[in-house]
């Protein structure tokens, strides 16, 4: 990223300007295991526990993508998998291009048994690159 996209990330422009100096918009997916028939409202809140992590990992590992995301509408998208070795292999190729991947653990407190990965976070990226691992899932 040059240092032109760099220093209008890390001040607070209008959104026409922030767009551009990106380049491209951003999104974050978050994947959903439909195999461990959990709630509505379960997934839900997995969900919120990808999102933030996402975010906490964003903050270090891709700052200026981050706030391009934050200026742009934090697009989110809900996608699922029907099992955990295909959400493993997303997430080895979500880091294989440096995009920001977290997967959630349960507790194993209300529904499900402890330590299952119950939703993968990919993002924010750019959406090229996000696509490139989740573009051939179907929404949740």
């Amino acid at each position: 990223m040059s240092d032109g996209v760099m220093s209008a990330l890390t001040t607070k422009l209008p959104l026409w300007q922030v767009e551009p100096a990106f380049g491209e918009d951003t999104k974050l997916v978050l994947i959903v295991r439909t195999d461990l028939g959990m709630t509505k409202g379960k997934v839900a809140a997995q969900c919120a526990h990808a999102a933030l992590g996402c975010y906490k990992r964003a903050l270090k590992q891709s700052p200026a993508v981050l706030k391009a995301w934050e200026y742009t509408g934090q697009a989110k998208v809900t996608l699922k998998v029907n099992s955990e070795e295909e959400m493993l292999e997303l997430q080895r190729r979500a880091a294989s291009l440096g995009l920001v991947a977290q997967s959630i653990c349960d507790a194993g407190r209300t529904q499900i048994a402890s330590g299952s990965r119950t939703v993968l976070g990919i993002g924010p990226g750019p959406i090229s690159l996000v696509d490139k691992v989740s573009g051939h899932l179907k929404l949740y």
